[in-house]
């Protein structure tokens, strides 16, 4: 284990939001409880649209007890401990949906999901037709408009089936994305996306693996600009979370000054000159308003240090398949990957627990702690 990190804030205020007494002990009695409850997983997948079906894993507290199963393991990297398709504990319950980079799938942020929805959150993860481990179709990457739409979907098919994963709270929304996954939470807050501003940004900028990516995600073809221009804005969602994204230099400042719900920026200290964070991760800094966001440059985090465990010996694995993609396996400075997940997880903790209204919890019931 290395040293604990310094997470330094850059931006941070206080948003004075209200909640109603007439709550408060309810709340406060049903986060208790959840403190002792189990975590529960279950898949699903959604075929509303048959071109565009989406795998989804969910996260929720079930009261039962058992044998609890290995969620997200594989050979590389570690997974979680959960009781598949228990039945959801009862009570309304905060709500996170989490969005993934490009090439990856819903196991990359497990590790967050579990300690979230150990303190009384359920927990939505999609796996992006297209940029996702398992489904790189060209066709349905060069829709890059349709993933927040992806979550909007995922949301609406949680709230109108509460036997999934349990009554959501439909006042306490938040959606916390990685990479790729930022930028598609960003769009949700209310973040517009000009195709013509990127493409020319790229000319000065073509080293950004953003720009890389230019054609993969349709950016570049005729429809684009007018689907991607779209409002994607949800007023459901309450609160976002972006975790060292990139894409963000296509966002216009106009768009980035309108966001009036709060937001975690958090990009990695030891980041590249692929994803450095004073273009992406800043440029959300620069045009967002200090009262509505707060900024953390991570120390000790590369952009893979967002993601899960790796087991030992998982680089050169990695590498001996994907000679370059070891990367994903490899931290910054002396700090270990599972203390830069705890002092995510504390930050993010902290952040919900403001931006959600929530009231404090009892007992040692922090974000992340044991149980």
């Amino acid at each position: 284990m290395g040293r604990k990190p310094t997470i330094q804030p850059v931006f941070i205020q206080q948003v004075p939001f209200m909640f109603p007494r007439i709550f408060l002990f309810t709340f406060t009695m049903l986060i208790g409880c959840m403190a002792h409850a189990e975590t529960a997983f279950r898949q699903l997948t959604l075929q509303k649209e048959s071109d565009r079906p989406l795998n989804v894993a969910l996260w929720y507290p079930t009261l039962q007890s058992g044998m609890p199963a290995s969620v997200g393991d594989n050979i590389v990297f570690i997974g979680t401990q959960a009781l598949r398709d228990a039945k959801p504990a009862p009570g309304k319950h905060p709500l996170l949906l989490i969005s993934h980079g490009y090439g990856g799938s819903w196991r990359n942020l497990n590790w967050l999901a579990q300690r979230v929805s150990a303190q009384g959150y359920i927990v939505a993860a999609v796996d992006h037709p297209g940029t996702t481990t398992h489904n790189k179709n060209p066709k349905a990457a060069q829709q890059l408009w349709q993933r927040p739409q992806d979550l909007r979907r995922t949301l609406d098919a949680i709230l109108t089936a509460p036997a999934l994963a349990g009554e959501v709270d439909n006042t306490r929304i938040a959606a916390v994305g990685h990479s790729l996954g930022g930028w598609t939470v960003l769009e949700l807050a209310g973040a517009r996306f000009a195709a013509d501003r990127f493409i020319a940004d790229c000319q000065n900028h073509p080293d950004l693996s953003s720009c890389k990516l230019l054609h993969t995600l349709g950016i570049d073809q005729p429809l684009a600009a007018e689907h991607l221009a779209e409002d994607a804005r949800d007023p459901r969602i309450k609160a976002v979370v972006s975790l060292d994204l990139g894409l963000a230099r296509g966002f216009t400042p106009a768009s980035l000054k309108q966001i009036s719900i709060p937001v975690l920026i958090m990009a990695a200290q030891a980041d590249s000159d692929a994803l450095p964070a004073r273009l992406e991760s800043g440029h959300l800094a620069a045009f967002i308003p200090a009262a509505w966001q707060r900024y953390i440059r991570v120390e000790g985090a590369t952009h893979f240090s967002f993601m899960q465990l790796c087991k030992p010996g998982a680089a050169a694995l990695i590498e001996q398949e994907a000679p370059g993609e070891g990367i994903v396996c490899l931290d910054g400075g002396t700090v270990s990957r599972s203390d830069i997940h705890q002092h995510l997880a504390d930050e993010m903790d902290a952040f919900l627990q403001q931006a959600l209204a929530l009231p404090p919890r009892s007992g040692d019931t922090r974000l992340g702690s044991s149980r």
